[in-house]
């Protein structure tokens, strides 16, 4: 089992200060910090400390990307208004598309047990000695709440505080990437529930999902979703550029940094921390096929597969 050290709340800190340090960005990082700070006690520490398991941050990280969206839309005002709302609309999507999710699994009762991807965290701490878990487990989803509140906030608050009306081919590409991403990833989700449903039918709870999109990654909708960010960095960039005029070189050159570290952070989440490796720890138990279908398929990035035999099919014949 490869063991992956938790991403430090540190990092996310420290771009937290770098947003309420720049002179054209502060006073909305810091209503979008206080109002992170109150969702996040709300919704995720408070029940993660009175139930003990971390999955209310599945609720608790798209609630906070949706009101990012709300508070670009209504207290921006110095930016191009388009380009605003193009942006608003872009986290409010993001936000409620994952937000409707989680709240659909809480009224289904899925929050009552651990998800499977908090449970590896907890594998993870017993390995490495961790032994006041409730303080760790509260560190871990105010974490996400941080990431919330500095790096991807960053995109959505430079481009709603460019004034050009200009519309830069860099953000047309942007938009039309985050749309393609977007609606993969959406089909992604859609393509995995008919299969379940397919095989709960057929009393094959045990198959492996192995068709469209996941034909040619093991993920689809993680490298989907890390896509849509990707996306929403490069429409930041020329409003980073506009912005190198109006911050001292070092703010404006740590501003760029971060919006690198929403693709770097998305993408360490996605893959080691919360995403593909603490799903295939247990799906490699539950699902006797799984192991050559990670033989078969890349783990995250799409590719060819390497092999045309079908993973679910029995071999005897």
């Amino acid at each position: 089992m490869k063991y992956i050290i938790p991403f430090s709340i540190w990092p996310y800190v420290a771009g937290f200060i770098v947003l309420i340090s720049s002179s054209t960005l502060a006073s909305i990082g810091l209503i979008n910090g206080a109002v992170q700070l109150t969702l996040f006690i709300a919704v995720v520490c408070i029940p993660v400390w009175r139930t003990g398991r971390m999955s209310y941050v599945d609720i608790g990280w798209p609630l906070g990307v949706l009101l990012i969206g709300v508070l670009t839309l209504a207290l921006l005002r110095d930016g191009y208004w388009l380009r605003t709302l193009i942006v608003s609309l872009v986290y409010l999507l993001i936000g409620g598309r994952m937000g409707l999710g989680a709240l659909h699994g809480w009224r289904k009762g899925w929050l009552q047990t651990e998800l499977p991807r908090y449970q590896y965290q907890r594998i993870h701490w017993q390995h490495i000695g961790v032994t006041n878990t409730r303080l760790r487990a509260q560190v871990e989803v105010l974490s996400q709440g941080v990431f919330n509140a500095s790096f991807i906030a960053l995109p959505a608050m430079i481009m709603a505080m460019n004034p050009s009306p200009s519309i830069a081919y860099l953000e047309i590409l942007g938009l039309c990437l985050w749309l393609a991403a977007f609606c993969l990833e959406t089909l992604a989700d859609q393509q995995k529930l008919a299969f379940l449903v397919a095989m709960k039918k057929a009393n094959k709870p045990r198959m492996v999902c192995n068709v469209g999109l996941w034909r040619y990654t093991r993920h689809p909708n993680y490298f989907a979703e890390w896509m849509v960010w990707n996306a929403v960095v490069i429409a930041a960039i020329p409003s980073w550029l506009a912005l190198y005029s109006a911050e001292s070189f070092i703010i404006w050159a740590l501003l760029g940094v971060g919006l690198l570290m929403v693709s770097y952070g998305l993408f360490a989440t996605l893959v080691s921390y919360t995403g593909a490796v603490p799903s295939e720890y247990y799906s490699v138990q539950k699902r006797p096929a799984y192991k050559a279908y990670q033989r078969q398929t890349n783990q995250f990035f799409p590719g060819p597969r390497r092999s045309t035999l079908d993973v679910n099919s029995d071999p005897s014949g």
